[in-house]
């Protein structure tokens, strides 16, 4: 119970790429470049695994960014022809590649960097691959000319890269869709049937991860209008909640969003936010402790998964190893008090 896991994403270290950054660029190129990703995973392991994070993620170090680095090897879409276009409902611009043709998986994507991490922890594994919603939203579009289209074709690549992790040994496959929270009704149009063609007919656990996104500035500045009450998860949860995906990740610590609409996820594992990684500050774990109470008012703590708000990708990477050991701690300190 309260068995701790992370969003996703980890800081990379200095020696692999630009530091405190969501578009890090390379530090080395070529085999170095490839053996040096490896490496990256391995610290990444070991920090989850130091910190007594139960559920670990490779940390997203071989990707440089959670969207693109499955693209890039996905055949249709021209990372020369880059235009820029808004996203996110025209929260920011981003200058973003383009779809110029069908899409179709040129070949396994993230499948060494699986089994290279499934062979170095003996803990459960979870990766991470963005939603179809979320790729759409992340691409400029001169071939389909329609999104829920765009996102099908998308989500048939997905699946098949699913099913290859899933072989490979992936205990958990989580789909990150930050798109969900902006795009109401294109979510209940298409949107989680996209999801669910991507996660059909896998064994291992599905997870769909939702937030607020990274603590960036134009994440900030958005959330900043939406009033007293986040209330976006409202009209999502109860379509997540007749689907057949198993979890649904959310933010919770230091937002405004109504921990009530957890009660809208009847049936489902909840990864609940109880680390803030809009803020450097290192939560307590009592801190910690006290957003997995309030959490546990609405899920029982057998299907509550204490987790990160968001990836962690930006941040400083002390600050990241920090908060990893308060949220370890603050959930043994909540089992403690179960008398488990």
């Amino acid at each position: 119970m309260l068995r701790t896991t992370i969003a996703g994403s980890l800081p990379k270290p200095g020696w692999l790429a630009e530091t405190e950054k969501l578009w890090p660029a390379w530090r080395l190129e070529g085999k170095a470049l490839e053996e040096a990703k490896r490496d990256a995973i391995l610290a990444a392991l070991k920090m989850q695994e130091t910190a007594g994070i139960d559920i670990i993620t490779d940390g997203e170090m071989p990707r440089q960014h959670f969207v693109h680095g499955f693209l890039e090897k996905v055949s249709g879409i021209d990372f020369q022809n880059r235009q820029t276009i808004g996203i996110r409902n025209d929260r920011y611009k981003a200058v973003c590649p383009t779809v110029t043709g069908p899409i179709k998986r040129a070949g396994s994507v993230h499948g060494e960097e699986v089994r290279w991490a499934r062979a170095n922890t003996k803990n459960k594994l979870k990766f991470t691959l963005p939603g179809p919603m979320t790729i759409v939203d992340t691409l400029a579009d001169d071939h389909y000319k329609d999104r829920g289209k765009m996102a099908m074709a998308f989500a048939e690549a997905l699946n098949e890269e699913a099913k290859d992790l899933d072989a490979a040994g992936v205990d958990v496959i989580q789909f990150d869709e930050p798109a969900f929270n902006v795009y109401g009704d294109e979510v209940a149009e298409w949107g989680v049937a996209a999801l669910e063609r991507a996660a059909k007919g896998l064994k291992a656990t599905t997870a769909v991860h939702i937030c607020y996104g990274y603590g960036i500035k134009a994440n900030t500045d958005w959330k900043a209008t939406l009033g007293t009450q986040w209330r976006q998860y409202e009209s999502v949860f109860p379509l997540l909640a007749k689907s057949s995906i198993q979890q649904v990740s959310l933010e919770a610590i230091h937002s405004k969003v109504p921990l009530e609409l957890i009660g809208l996820l009847e049936g489902k594992d909840v990864l609940a936010g109880a680390i803030d990684v809009a803020s450097n500050t290192v939560e307590t774990p009592e801190e910690v402790a006290a957003a997995i109470k309030a959490a546990m008012k609405y899920v029982a703590p057998e299907k509550l998964f204490p987790c990160t708000n968001c990836g962690m990708a930006p941040m400083p990477r002390d600050v990241a190893a920090a908060k990893l050991k308060a949220l370890a701690a603050g959930a043994a300190l909540v089992r403690k008090e179960l008398g488990r």
